[in-house]
């Protein structure tokens, strides 16, 4: 074989060591003079030497440079009788970084590699030194730079080997760091060292303990919002209904008690709170996100304690409901409009007929429209009755279709600090929800506009109840309410009658925004002071404090955001979307660990798992949850099992035939079983192991 001159010297190596090694792995002479090599020995022998020159002069010719392990390889994956070409394999790059370059060194490397990019969830199967999780980082860290996940999650199971951890020096990171030091030295390979510490601040990358992951939790008592209201989420079972963000109803996929938890509460800046654990998974903005554009990042609860505040902004935002919530439609006993108006300006005490007081005759003529058989007496300038419509012939101890209303929804007997909206109203469609809303902004609310900025929505009421449904009803529709009190005893006394008259009852403001598209009045002259809209409405996290520790609990939903609906209308999650997660040393997960990291997987990511069945340090007894994936899950489609053996080892070629002579140990004084009943870690391995085949 004549070579081209340029290609002499990369074929032979430095000090020929390439030349050696070929030597040493074939059979055939090779002999080689200035550019001409010459191959001799039997024809099958001589066949395979060309085969081998051919592949390693194609490499030199993709500059590619060729070393001792670059021929061992060549030479294994064409004795093996592949069909692909080594020159390929060997020249896929996956990742580069300051000269160095990241790929696949073996046949079943480059199988595995192929396995990441076409499957959802890999499991990477081999001894020490084969590459899976070093592969694995490398895909990631690519998928995160061309922006096909938002974030990296890197996790082992911390397994005491030996030591016992908590005699161990240092604080719990410092007692930890030890068992994740592997996985930073690889991303310190392959990233910019600068760039890391601010990337995991940010969140786009999380290093932590399998453990650390299996929280995302809030208390049993906790609520959750479903199609019937609130519940709590200690009561929930997979099946179950919850709202997700788009306000329509998502089932529950998994359900997993966490036990005692290290607990948080977390409050907004428009007085809303919840309850969730340090580990708990939260959606953000920063202002930086909202002005790029960019989708929200992932944050633990401790991620953000002591880090609100970005110079005197606030600097998270959670995002609100895209649509309002979606309750089942129910009947109503009166139009929600007519309800907004009279819990408004109307009078239910009982004791009298039904009246409705307004300055605006507009309003008094759309309460007789939404309410038949009513008329509306005058009584003065701003004063109506609303007497029964009653036809000739008809009785007159016919109920009053107001009063028989307020009777049927418990209304009847209020006064203006003790009226509310019924639970039929608040948890009904969204179109009646919206009705009772508007009447009431129409009757006791307002527009508030000021140059230069936009028209906020203004409601006042004394009942301390009816503020809170006002708060209700617009949380429910995608909105935030602000509200403040006023107390009584400090207010200035009114005058009537040239004399002072004292108030009697608090006052409480609600301030309102509500999302583009949901019209807050009907009423003509407020509509067209609001015509310029309300801006968007924001939901900031101000402050997280302690909760003290408490039973704790999980969920999994189907929502394509993982997003779900809890108290006080917050929205949260604990699924990983649009990530790229590897679990390391799976070997010494439970069987229980790993069905709940798998379950854990959300839209747009990626799981990887790795691990070598021969070193289980799990206590004895306890089953390897990758062994026991290798048995459950290897015919489920987007699922891949890929086995490395000891030929795939890329350190030192000295562990390789360490791998190689424990196996041979192992298989001469493990005791002879039949095929049907094989046990041990060989068994395990090949059920694992299946799937790759």
């Amino acid at each position: 074989m004549e070579l081209a001159p340029e290609s002499v010297f990369p074929f032979l190596g430095s000090a020929d060591a390439n030349l050696r090694e070929l030597e040493t792995l074939l059979s055939a002479d090779i002999h080689v003079r200035g550019n001409l090599v010459t191959l001799t020995g039997p024809a099958a022998e001589v066949a395979l030497a060309e085969r081998v020159v051919e592949q390693l002069v194609a490499l030199t010719g993709r500059n590619r440079a060729i070393t001792p392990e670059a021929v061992r390889h060549t030479v294994t994956m064409l004795t093996d009788g592949s069909a692909e070409s080594p020159a390929e394999v060997l020249s896929l790059d996956i990742l580069s970084r300051r000269g160095k370059t990241i790929r696949p060194k073996t046949l079943n490397q480059k199988r595995y590699v192929d396995a990441i990019d076409d499957n959802t969830i890999v499991f990477g199967i081999g001894p020490a030194g084969t590459g899976k999780t070093y592969l694995a980082m490398a895909k990631a860290v690519q998928a995160l730079q061309s922006k096909q996940v938002n974030r990296i999650i890197l996790t082992r199971p911390a397994v005491e080997a030996g030591e016992r951890l908590g005699f161990l020096p240092g604080t719990l990171n410092e007692k930890i760091d030890p068992y994740l030091r592997p996985l930073y030295d690889a991303l310190h390979d392959m990233m910019d060292p600068e760039a890391i510490p601010k990337l995991m601040s940010a969140g786009v990358i999380e290093v932590a303990p399998l453990a650390y992951m299996r929280g995302r939790a809030q208390p049993l008592f906790t609520k959750v919002l479903t199609p019937e209201g609130f519940r709590a989420i200690g009561e929930l079972q997979v099946g179950d209904l919850v709202i997700g963000s788009d306000g329509r109803p998502t089932p529950v996929l998994g359900v997993y008690p966490q036990g005692p938890k290290e607990i948080y509460r977390v409050h907004t800046q428009d007085g809303a709170s919840t309850l969730a654990s340090a580990d708990h998974l939260w959606s953000v903005y920063t202002r930086d996100d909202r002005r790029r554009n960019k989708p929200p990042r992932v944050l633990e609860t401790r991620d953000m304690v002591g880090n609100l505040r970005s110079a005197h902004y606030r600097r998270y935002e959670l995002p609100l409901l895209s649509e309002p919530v979606c309750f089942p439609t129910q009947p109503v006993p009166m139009d929600g409009y007519a309800l907004g108006l009279l819990l408004g300006d109307g009078c239910l005490t009982g004791s009298t007929t039904p009246s409705f007081s307004t300055a605006d005759p507009e309003l008094a003529d759309r309460l007789l429209q939404a309410v038949p058989g009513i008329a509306l007496r005058r009584t003065s300038r701003v004063d109506y009755v609303l007497k029964r419509d009653r036809q000739p012939g008809e009785s007159v101890t016919l109920e009053n279709p107001i009063t028989g209303a307020a009777r049927q929804l418990d209304l009847a007997g209020t006064r203006s600090n003790t009226k509310f909206v019924p639970g039929l109203y608040l948890y009904n469609d969204a179109s009646v929800r919206l009705a009772v809303l508007q009447g009431l902004l129409d009757s006791d609310g307002g527009p508030v506009a000021q140059d230069g900025r936009t028209c906020r929505i203004q409601f006042s009421t004394v009942s301390e109840r009816l503020r809170d449904d006002i708060v209700f009803l617009v949380r429910s529709l995608g909105g935030v309410a602000y509200t403040r009190t006023k107390a009584f005893l400090d207010r200035k006394p009114g005058r009537a009658n040239g004399r002072a008259v004292h108030y009697r009852h608090n006052s409480h403001t609600v301030d309102i925004r509500l999302p583009a598209g949901i019209e807050p009045f009907r009423l003509t002259r407020k509509a067209a002071k609001y015509a310029s809209g309300g801006g968007r409405p924001m939901r900031y996290i101000d402050r997280i404090e302690p909760a003290g520790t408490e039973e704790a609990v999980c969920i999994q939903v189907a929502a394509q955001d993982s997003l779900y609906v809890t108290e006080d209308f917050l929205l949260t999650h604990n699924t990983l979307n649009d990530s790229f997660i590897i679990l390391d040393e799976a070997q010494n997960t439970t069987a229980e660990q790993m069905k709940m990291f798998l379950t854990r997987l959300g839209f747009g990511s990626k799981i990887v798992v790795t691990g070598d069945v021969t070193q289980v340090d799990l206590p004895h007894g306890a089953r390897s949850g990758l062994r026991a994936a290798g048995e459950i899950l290897t015919r489920i489609d987007d699922i891949h099992f890929a086995e490395l053996t000891s030929s795939d080892v890329v350190r030192h070629r000295l562990v390789s035939d360490i791998v190689d002579a424990y196996e041979r140990f192992e298989a001469e004084t493990r005791p002879p079983v039949g095929p049907p009943h094989m046990s041990g870690n060989r068994a395990q391995r090949r059920a694992a192991g299946r799937g790759a085949r």
